[in-house]
């Protein structure tokens, strides 16, 4: 039994499920509060924030149920969800966490620096920084501290994909500290772990748990402006804790949060390796759908002839094949694969990509981040559709030029009718260009 109560701290679950742990709904450890109820005359959910007029969602018995979180178990105005205070039960320790301190520049030193601050005192603070500028390792001093003063932290982010990225990393790097990997069909079940990785979605399965919640990629889909994850994230962490949101392309929301100070920013526009970010190459085609041109064909040639990794986007899982065959008709020699979110191997094909079996992935934007290759180049057929926004074309341009030996590559945007998000993700690379720019001249200036 206090096992079981053990793996409840921080969590919520409704009455269903607690029973169905062999938990007894009136055990005194145990902290109560309604499942469903009516807010200002409309339905309102406290597991996932959704509301509603109540009338829509009426069941025979004059109840109410909350559709929006139903893969959760359905709530009912019946049930009740059921928590255990977070009791942060974590080994205590006397030295440094951090296995091995990464080499960081100034002015990720800086940026590290805020960063650890920002948790001391139990704020927000947003990070932007540009692609492969190593968010992650200006971290780990902010993560060592609140692990090191028993608090327990949570690294969410909205892609699986940078889950999986993310999760090794830290286990390398707080080899000590016990951790848990969560999403859906991971194959790990939860455990009391005083460090967490996970979407945002298993947010909604906590409740007042983290006194430091990180949020990677927190412009990213469907995170951005998905109410149900918004509430998730504010309820999972306590009432006194720090919240760090990490981006390298934010939204308009956040930008106007930062106009207006109402939320506190670290930028930093240069990479680790300080070099420049790979400018975007705009290519005119006026090619059929599902036919690659002439012009894009020469870039993919010299791609082939160099034996570089590249990845070719598309805007829907329809075109993913019709392109691949086109490709392996051109190449029959060269091995590549197709990869999209419904794809069960999509992990395994990223890794022969990154291990050399394949040369080349046609995928959608499922890989637009949380994927670090050598020597990639990137091409994106049908530039000018609307699914790709300017944070996905910044994202998709990100992934090249990321290791310090391999600082450049090729971004193609291949498009029919020049858009918006064409000309202000050239623009915004152009910018953060110039900001870098002049860091560095800053830098020079210091070191005389």
């Amino acid at each position: 039994m206090e096992k079981t109560l053990n793996l409840l701290m921080g969590r919520q679950v409704s009455s269903p499920q607690l029973q169905a742990l062999g938990v007894a709904l009136d055990s005194t450890e145990l902290k109560q509060r309604p499942a469903v109820i009516i807010k200002k005359g409309r339905l309102f959910c406290q597991r996932c924030g959704f509301q509603a007029p109540r009338t829509n969602y009426a069941l025979p018995d004059k109840s109410y149920y909350c559709p929006a979180c139903l893969a959760w178990g359905r709530l009912t105005m019946t049930m009740s969800l059921y928590s255990i205070p977070e009791a942060n039960d974590f080994k205590k320790y006397s030295q440094d966490l951090l296995e091995k301190k990464p080499r960081l520049s100034l002015w990720q030193k800086k940026a590290a620096k805020e960063l650890l601050q920002t948790v001391k005192r139990k704020q927000e603070r947003l990070l932007w920084a540009v692609t492969g500028a190593g968010k992650t390792e200006m971290l780990f001093e902010a993560l060592n501290f609140a692990l090191l003063n028993q608090q327990r932290v949570c690294l969410a982010t909205p892609r699986v994909d940078v889950c999986n990225e993310l999760y090794p990393r830290l286990c390398q790097a707080f080899p000590k500290v016990k951790s848990s990997l969560l999403y859906q069909n991971s194959g790990q079940e939860y455990t009391y772990t005083q460090l967490v990785v996970c979407t945002v979605h298993q947010l909604l399965r906590f409740y007042h748990a983290f006194d430091l919640l990180v949020i990677d990629e927190v412009d990213a889909f469907p995170y951005v402006n998905d109410h149900q994850l918004h509430y998730a994230v504010a309820n999972a962490k306590k009432i006194n804790s720090s919240t760090l949101y990490l981006t390298a392309t934010p939204d308009r929301y956040l930008k106007q949060q930062i106009h207006q100070e109402k939320l506190a920013v670290t930028c930093l526009p240069l990479r680790y390796h300080r070099h420049l970010l790979p400018e975007i190459t705009l290519v005119k085609l006026y090619f059929p759908k599902q036919k690659i041109e002439a012009r894009i064909k020469r870039y993919l040639a010299k791609w082939i002839k160099n034996k570089t990794p590249f990845l070719v986007f598309v805007f829907q899982i329809a075109l993913l094949k019709p392109i691949l065959e086109e490709l392996q008709h051109f190449w029959p020699a060269i091995k590549g694969e197709c990869v999209s979110a419904l794809d069960p191997d999509r992990l395994q094909k990223v890794k022969n990509l990154r291990t050399g079996s394949d040369r080349y992935l046609v995928t959608t934007t499922i890989l637009e981040r949380g994927i670090t290759i050598a020597r990639l180049n990137v091409m994106v057929l049908q530039a000018d559709a609307p699914i790709f926004s300017e944070t996905v074309l910044v994202q998709i341009a990100g992934r090249v030029g990321r290791y310090k030996d391999y600082p450049t590559g090729d971004v193609i945007l291949a498009y029919q009718e020049m858009t918006s998000a064409l000309r202000a993700a050239k623009k915004q690379i152009k910018l953060l260009n110039k900001k870098a720019t002049q860091l560095l001249k800053n830098d020079e200036v210091s070191t005389l």
